[in-house]
């Protein structure tokens, strides 16, 4: 049998049982490994229940810096007896195979191209240690410390992150460093030399951290200013509203009193959360919500509302796999045209595309200071994948000298300068973009009516179609403002004589340049557009105008993103053609290699939109 040798570049899966407290030990390999300086990419893959269902943890590590989701698995780690035969099956050929050997393996597992390292997990436990509640804790620490020796970890890097972690509780940290010892002295005696993967340090390359992108997302909200979050739960979503409530709670307090300065209200439904984040963003607050797929679907009507009035308001959606309830802890980026697009009638929302945690924090706070500005709802474009899983991210950067932009705000000194009559809907500078007052601000000026039915310059309720038709030319207007402040798209020419270039957006960022590289090295030469916000810059149609093909890299069925740019653009609709992947799953490279491949052995067509959307590596 021919092993897999191989240095810093394997994926390892962790085989669990949801809520018997495997994702601590599991982070804690993947902490142990980042901080050799050698870049990992975990990946949570979990049921939508609280527990007793199997759930899974990937952990790849490449020493060249590929962050994306590889697919095929180096070597497992199984202790859920529920899916051990199809954990066995779906190791490589030369892969390894650890499980528990308190129980014997099932007589179908008989692959001969397996390595099988047999550690009876549950014995050593049991043998060791009394307290029930604790032994499947740490029989999860035995297997991390089996694994340090199999992969030849630093040690002290494990015993210095248990230390620190337990050093309120003596004890814990006691018992769990001596897991963690039994773990590794039972390879040493047993297994020394079994397997032929290794991590080996490598050299710092700048400072990095490790972050979810929900945690990054709040804390963006703590400092843009946000003091009021409207929310009703909703996987995958909900760790955002609960991180900003934490950080608010540390950083929203009232040093004199110890008042909170902030509000987290949970509304009936999502309907009602997004209303309370408009009625505080309407009175001057800095108000958000967060939701996934089927919130967005709800909250239409009232980012409807918030469009017409211009009334500013942050949403953050994360997206989740549908269409309906579809899979609530599955990823996809398929919201897409519903954000856009948002509501009944001609209405148009400005989106954001972060691709890692630092990128969420800075959106998130671009995301307040772009919805004061344009006096609209301005939608923050995560998913499951990003939000809730750890990514490699450089820090989080804040600029003491930043001043948030408020937008056009009347006050009272302004409101008693005015020579004329102030409109709230009246455009006096010609961006499209009107004056507003907050509730409260004069005593008898800048008060006006808000509403959602048509209405004139001054707020007041009419029909004449004249007035409605001027002012939603200048909504029209307004969304040619808004393109001027988005971040722009960002594009790579590998080869200016290039003909073909890939669009991509998001989560789908890392695996793009990933089987771009790979394609590169065959000698085929791609450039790249990665775009960041909704409406799109003129740098968009300039990239997509300069090749002769487009190939559009997205996470959902339909090709979203290809039909948003097709229906921005008016571009040549065979021109632009879809790679995509819509399991629930993180995109990897060899599902982009492979449709590119299979799109480029043909000519493109007019039907050649979506032809390959549902083909597999």
């Amino acid at each position: 049998m021919s092993r897999i040798e191989k240095i810093n570049d394997f994926v390892v899966r962790f085989a669990n049982v949801n809520g018997t407290g495997s994702a601590s030990a599991n982070n804690l390999f993947a902490m142990a490994i980042y901080r050799m300086g050698v870049p990992v990419t975990p990946k949570n893959i979990f049921p939508s229940n609280i527990q007793g269902l199997p759930t899974w943890y990937e952990v790849r590590v490449s020493g060249r810096g590929w962050l994306a989701r590889r697919g095929g698995i180096d070597l497992t780690v199984a202790v859920n007896g529920q899916t051990l035969v199809q954990d066995y099956n779906e190791v490589l050929p030369g892969g390894y195979f650890l499980y528990d050997s308190t129980k014997r393996l099932p007589d179908d597992c008989r692959r001969d191209d397996l390595t099988i390292i047999a550690i009876p997990l549950t014995q050593l436990c049991n043998d060791a240690f009394t307290d029930p509640r604790l032994r499947q804790l740490l029989k999860n620490i035995i297997y991390i410390g089996a694994l340090a020796r199999l992969l030849a970890i630093d040690h002290a890097v494990l015993t210095a992150a248990i230390s620190s972690q337990f050093a309120k509780k003596p004890q814990l940290a006691e018992s769990n460093l001596l897991a963690l010892e039994i773990g590794s002295t039972y390879v040493r005696d047993h297994f020394d030399g079994a397997c032929g993967l290794r991590v080996e340090p490598l050299p710092a390359r700048g400072e990095t951290i490790l972050m979810d992108g929900n945690s990054a997302l709040a804390l963006g909200a703590i400092y843009a200013g946000a003091t009021v979050a409207g929310w009703y739960p909703i996987t995958p979503s909900t760790t955002i509203v609960e991180a900003f409530e934490r950080y608010a709670n540390r950083y929203r307090i009232e040093p004199e009193t110890g008042r909170k300065r902030f509000a987290v209200i949970q509304a009936e439904d999502e309907l009602a959360a997004i209303g309370i984040a408009i009625g505080a963003s309407w009175n001057g607050a800095r108000g958000f919500t967060a939701t996934s797929g089927p919130g967005l679907s709800l909250m239409a009507e009232f980012l409807g509302l918030a469009y017409y009035a211009e009334i500013p308001v942050v949403l953050m959606d994360v997206q989740r796999a549908g269409p309906s309830t579809g899979m609530p802890t599955r990823t996809q980026q398929s919201d897409i045209l519903d954000a856009a697009y948002a509501s009944h009638g001609d209405t148009r929302h400005v989106l954001l595309f972060p691709g890692d945690p630092k990128e969420c924090f800075e959106m998130a706070v671009d995301a307040f200071d772009l919805a004061d500005r344009l006096q609209t709802p301005i939608i923050v474009m995560s998913d499951l994948d990003l939000g809730m899983n750890d990514h490699l991210s450089a820090p989080l950067v804040w600029d003491d000298n930043r001043r948030y932009d408020r937008g056009k705000v009347l006050d009272a000194a302004a409101l008693d300068a005015l020579k004329t009559q102030w409109g709230r809907y009246l455009d006096v500078d010609g961006d499209a973009i009107c004056y507003r007052t907050y509730p409260g601000t004069h005593p008898g000026k800048g008060a006006y009516f808000t509403r959602g039915t048509s209405h004139n310059e001054y707020s007041a309720y009419t029909e004449d179609n004249t007035i409605y038709r001027r002012g939603m030319e200048r909504l029209a207007r307004k969304w040619e403002t808004a393109k001027r402040l988005m971040p722009a798209a960002q594009a790579t020419i590998r080869d200016a004589a290039a003909a073909i270039g890939a669009v991509f957006y998001g989560t789908t960022t890392p695996a793009a340049a990933e089987a771009i590289d790979i394609l590169a090295a065959e000698g085929l030469a791609i450039n790249m557009l990665r775009l960041k916000a909704f409406p799109f810059g003129p740098e968009v149609a300039a990239f997509i105008d300069r090749h002769e093909r487009i190939l559009v890299i997205e996470q959902n069925r339909d090709g979203q993103m290809r039909l948003l740019l097709l229906n921005e653009g008016n571009f040549p609709p065979a021109k632009l053609q879809s790679v995509v992947n819509f399991d629930g799953l993180p995109i990897t490279a060899a599902t982009i290699v492979n449709q590119i491949r299979s799109l480029l052995s043909r000519p493109a067509t007019a039907g050649d939109g979506n032809a390959n959307r549902g083909e597999r590596p």
